[in-house]
């Protein structure tokens, strides 16, 4: 099966690994190139792709490897796998690279809740020594002193504000923001289709009618094409005989003839899938089971009090006495109060007329809101806190296209969980995926913040 490679990725692994292997005079080059994006757009398996065309051996660790029960294990764990890969370079006399996956979920402080652990120290610490002096990486309790070859490192993972910042600072971790454009899509789609002979017109409009969906989403499509031929042999085996039938038998395997893929049928079984992600989102049961366990750790044992919800419908923005309308005075400032943190109202001011008895959701919150979705835009909801805010390093809550009213339950709770934090409102062009609008609706308490008595 012959898989689509980016140029742009190729282009990139293929600097980055062949610049750490040459010996470039008085050139610091980054040890570590850094490959974050959304989630299921394929960067680990287009870094296996590379590597494979490349004939780079790469040598590989997981997120999972860098936390254990004994201090200090994941950083000697570190040290052993770079320099086996130095090691196989000297032996088969090939280029290696050490591949280290969702670094941010192993390493990466993800909320306020996430355990920092003295692991999690060390393995900081430790990719920055590497990175700092790549031919010399010692084990404990010995020391070597040849040096060993550099071995360029490719870490991969979503979110890498959440990782120790010294440790992406530029001249030890090069960054590659990896998001697909509609040709890198088609192309990588055409590859998961290749051997069922699918049309490229059909896997272009696949392509556009999911636009907003991640690469993984059509290889999920084409695995939900088998189901009913796996169904059918269940139920011809027969449940209790099935696992006799498929492990250790003396039969041949099972056979599949190709099902259904034409475009009608994959359009279907699309939308079938987007039906389970809308239901996985609106039932949050997790959520609502974490704050009652956070209520209880804080000694609170009162059941929590759903506040009654308001139905806000989509309407258009309504005019002022200028002409103005209120998204055009949101951006110009006027309704400044709506965008400053929910203290008190000042002697002789009062709040708006319609304001939700919360304070949170205020009528120009609610009018943003319903502009960036009324254009067809989607929405996201960002927040950052004060420290990051100085690096721009923000992190999504929530991304909404279409329903105003979840996207304001939404909002409001982002309001209440991060009321000590930046928050934002985006609004994304779902055709190029670019940011339209970005309206900052929060800021932390603090002297500018404070209103006069």
């Amino acid at each position: 099966m012959a898989f689509y490679i980016s140029p742009r990725f190729l282009d990139k692994l293929a600097i980055h690994l062949v610049k750490n292997y040459l010996n470039l005079p008085q050139v610091k080059v980054p040890l570590i190139l850094g490959v974050h994006g959304r989630k299921g757009e394929g960067k680990t398996f287009q870094c296996q792709l590379v590597f494979e065309q490349m004939g780079v051996v790469p040598v590989m660790m997981s997120g999972g490897e860098l936390e254990s029960p004994d201090a200090g294990d994941p950083a000697r764990l570190l040290r052993l796998r770079y320099r086996e890969a130095a090691e196989l370079v000297k032996v088969r006399g090939k280029m290696a690279v050490l591949v280290i996956n969702d670094l941010d979920a192993g390493a990466g402080r993800v909320d306020q809740y996430t355990q920092y652990t003295v692991n999690t120290q060390l393995v900081n610490a430790t990719l920055m020594n590497i990175a700092d002096n790549p031919t010399n990486v010692q084990l404990p309790g010995s020391y070597d002193a040849e040096p060993i070859q550099r071995i360029p490192i490719v870490v991969t993972g979503n979110d890498f504000s959440t990782l120790y910042q010294p440790l992406v600072r530029d001249g030890r971790m090069e960054k590659f923001f990896w998001e697909p454009d509609r040709a890198d899509r088609i192309g990588i789609v055409s590859g998961i289709f290749a051997v069922d002979r699918l049309a490229q017109a059909d896997v272009a409009a696949l392509v556009d009618q999911f636009a907003d969906q991640s690469i993984d989403f059509f290889g999920a499509m084409r695995s939900r094409l088998y189901d009913e031929q796996i169904r059918q042999l269940i139920h011809h085996v027969g449940i209790d005989r099935v696992a006799q039938r498929i492990v250790n038998s003396t039969e041949a395997p099972p056979e599949f003839r190709p099902p259904d893929f034409s475009l009608p049928h994959l359009m279907e079984v699309g939308h079938q899938l987007i039906r389970e992600q809308a239901h996985l989102r609106e039932l949050r049961l997790a959520e609502e089971y974490n704050k009652f366990l956070y209520n209880r750790r804080l000694g609170d044992t009162t059941p929590t009090v759903q506040p009654k919800q308001e139905t806000i419908a989509l309407s258009q923005p309504s005019s002022t006495s200028n002409g103005d309308t209120l998204g055009q005075q949101i951006a110009s400032g006027t309704f400044f109060r709506a965008y400053r943190p929910n203290f008190p109202a000042a002697d002789g001011e009062t709040s708006p007329p319609g304001q939700p008895s919360s304070t949170r959701l205020t009528p120009n919150i609610v009018t943003e809101v319903n502009q960036i979705l009324g254009q067809g835009y989607r929405l996201g909801i960002e927040f950052v806190d004060d420290r990051r805010f100085r690096t721009n390093a923000w992190s999504c809550y929530g991304s909404f296209s279409g329903d105003a009213a979840e996207a304001l339950r939404a909002l409001d709770t982002c309001l209440e969980q991060h009321a000590g934090d930046y928050i934002r409102l985006v609004g994304v062009n779902p055709q190029d995926r670019r940011r339209i609008v970005e309206t900052i609706i929060q800021r932390p308490f603090n002297k500018a913040t404070r209103p006069r008595s």
